[in-house]
């Protein structure tokens, strides 16, 4: 079982390095098998925890590759220009351009232990906002992260908070609550060194991976079929 879990993950890893090269989505989308693109997936859904990003990563593996697989790259591409605009927000292409993963730092988001979004953070979630609402044919996974500070009986409860926070908040943005789910990882995943002075302020954040969802999964099929 390690060495299927494994493979997933160096499988994962290559999609990220791809997805910094400048071929766009659309290109990527072509350039892998379904085979492995099911690893992938699966590889997704372990990185956030398994839940509706594991049955999302089962489902995509199905059509990455070939004419669907850009059909959906396609789509991704034109989105994750939309979301490069909003401000304080990292995007980037994950599964080799077949889903995106949008992060946000929390201290933008949120008053240190606080749940409550910041006044100045409904700018950029309202921007995101409208960029769901405009590209229906997604679902939407909201994780939240903190840092070791305070221990799992404080962190774990918080991240969830913050995440139900903004899941909140978007649906308020007319986003529809079914294609939303939350998740709280607390400091189960750090992405820096916690003794490095100042830099564990960057594990105190809020990931979103936007998924294709089965209506464009189908769609890209059925439009893959017909050329």
């Amino acid at each position: 079982m390690k060495k299927v879990n494994l493979f997933a993950s160096l499988l994962l890893c290559v999609a990220i390095v791809f997805s910094g090269c400048n071929a766009s989505n659309t290109v990527k989308g072509t350039g892998i098998g379904t085979g492995a693109g099911a690893a992938i997936g699966a590889g997704i859904g372990a990185l956030i925890n398994g839940g509706k990003g594991a049955a999302w990563g089962a489902g995509v593996g199905a059509v990455v590759g070939g004419g669907a697989g850009a059909l959906i790259g396609n789509k991704m591409d034109k989105q994750k220009k939309e979301l490069e605009a909003i401000k304080d927000a990292q995007v980037e292409s994950i599964n080799d351009g077949q889903a995106i993963k949008v992060t946000f730092d929390s201290g933008i988001l949120f008053k240190s232990g606080s749940s409550t979004l910041s006044d100045a953070s409904r700018t950029a979630l309202t921007q995101f906002a409208n960029s769901l609402a405009s590209n229906p044919d997604t679902d939407v996974q909201i994780v939240g992260h903190t840092d070791s500070q305070g221990g799992d009986k404080i962190n774990v409860p918080l991240s969830q908070k913050r995440a139900d926070s903004v899941k909140a908040f978007l649906e308020t943005k007319s986003v529809t609550a079914s294609r939303l789910t939350t998740q709280g990882l607390g400091s189960s995943q750090p992405i820096a060194t916690e003794d490095a002075k100042g830099i564990q302020a960057l594990n105190r954040r809020v990931e979103v991976y936007i998924l294709p969802n089965a209506k464009m999964i189908q769609e890209a099929k059925d439009a893959a079929s017909k050329k």
